[in-house]
Parts: C-alpha cells; sequence; structure tokens
C-alpha cells in the first residue's frame, strides 16, 4: 500500500448525502477512474467499567475492508494512545472481556461507498453514517508508489484538487504534522506509512463527526 490521505467533503444546502457522492463520482469518473468495487471502514468504542482510583480507559475497535483479515485497536490512556494490529479472533476476545469494557453502541460510526482506481490512484467516497444517521461524506485518496507521506503530498492534494477543487486545503493535514512515534525529533510526514496510519485518521474523523449534531436530512453541497 502507498500513502493515503482523508478529506471531509463539507455539507451544504440542497443536496442529500447520496446525491454528493453521485456528483463526486461523475467528477472521478470524468478524470478516467474505473469503479473497483465497495470499501467499509467502521469503528467501535469500548469504555472500561469505572474503579474507585482508576481513569477510565477506551478502546476503539476498527475494521477497513482493505485489510479483511485485521483488527486495529487503538487505546486511549488519558494522555496518550497506543495502537495494536491484530488478527480477527481479537472481535471474539473483547467480546470476552464485557465484564471490563462496555460497548457505546450508539456511537459505532462507518464509511462506506464505491471504490475506483485511476492509474496508481485508489480513490474511495464514503458516506459516514452513526447509528443509520447520515454525517457526512469522507473522500481517501492513496496514492501507491509512494510510502513517504512528505514526497508526495503535493502530487495527491493536486489531484484531489482536481475533482473537488478549493475544498482539499494547500498544507499536509495535521495528522502528519505531530511528533513522530519512531523518531520524536521529527514528524509523521517523514515516517513510512503504515496500514494503521489510515485507521488512525479515521479515528481523528470519526471523532469530529461523534461531536458534530444530526446534519438536516436535506443538507448538501454547492458546485
Amino acid at each position: 500500500m502507498g500513502v493515503t490521505i482523508l478529506q471531509p467533503f463539507p455539507n451544504v444546502e440542497n443536496k442529500t448525502g447520496p446525491a454528493i457522492i453521485d456528483f463526486l463520482t461523475k467528477r472521478v469518473v470524468a478524470l478516467g477512474a474505473v469503479q473497483a468495487g465497495h470499501f467499509i471502514v467502521d469503528c467501535e468504542t469500548y469504555t472500561s467499567v469505572p474503579q474507585m482510583s482508576v481513569q477510565p480507559k477506551i478502546v476503539h475497535l476498527l475494521h477497513n475492508s482493505e485489510h479483511p483479515a485485521s483488527v486495529f485497536s487503538i487505546l486511549e490512556t488519558g494522555t496518550k494512545q497506543i495502537a495494536l494490529v491484530a488478527d480477527s479472533l481479537f472481535d471474539l476476545l473483547i467480546l470476552k472481556m464485557t465484564p471490563a469494557y462496555t460497548s457505546k453502541k450508539q456511537t459505532k460510526i462507518e464509511s462506506k461507498g464505491p471504490r475506483f482506481e485511476l492509474g496508481d490512484f485508489v480513490i474511495k467516497l464514503g458516506s459516514v453514517t452513526m447509528s443509520q444517521t447520515f454525517k457526512g461524506v469522507m473522500v481517501e485518496v492513496e496514492y501507491r508508489p509512494c510510502v513517504i507521506p512528505s514526497n508526495c503530498w503535493d502530487l495527491i492534494r493536486e489531484f484531489m484538487q482536481g475533482f473537488m477543487g478549493s475544498h482539499v486545503p494547500n498544507i499536509i493535514p495535521p495528522y502528519f504534522t505531530a511528533p513522530s512515534m519512531m523518531a520524536p525529533n521529527q514528524n509523521k510526514q517523514n515516517d513510512i506509512y503504515q496500514p494503521i496510519d489510515t485507521v488512525q485518521q479515521y479515528l481523528e474523523h470519526f471523532s469530529n463527526y461523534r461531536k458534530l449534531n444530526n446534519p438536516q436530512p436535506g443538507m448538501g453541497m454547492r458546485n
């Protein structure tokens, strides 16, 4: 896999979620992209049972259809996150931990939609829903030949602006300017990109969507 960038597409008036996806699909296809199936990324959050003098811990469990054999777990321990990649048996393990962790079913969130390929690029147009309520549209673009974000950000940005316009910022997303776990004296844009980086980007955006009020059914976009 290569470097992946996530970018929310704004909800404006007069367009529903499916209409936004249809609009972006037409633009992507006009560039020459071909649909190659569908994708889904989901996230379910578990919270530790409160105990005296112990700070509750939060575990986010995520699945990405691009990596069907893996389960991604991100543990929040107050000031830091610990990421773990496991096989599908981890889903069964977390169920056996219900006396210690409870699931926030009402906050389960997912992004799913069509997947396209265009040369070295993979484009995914995701409709984000939480408890079956539409929250927004998320665009994922992967540039497969590159594994260092700083080396290909300008190329990915230019490609995304080709069908998303000014909704794509000129600066690299904040996720990549955070300190690197591998080398604290540099940031993530110079690290080798890993599948967990895609999942952590999704978690950041999912967390933002969870904080938003439910959008009105008619919300959409402007050209």
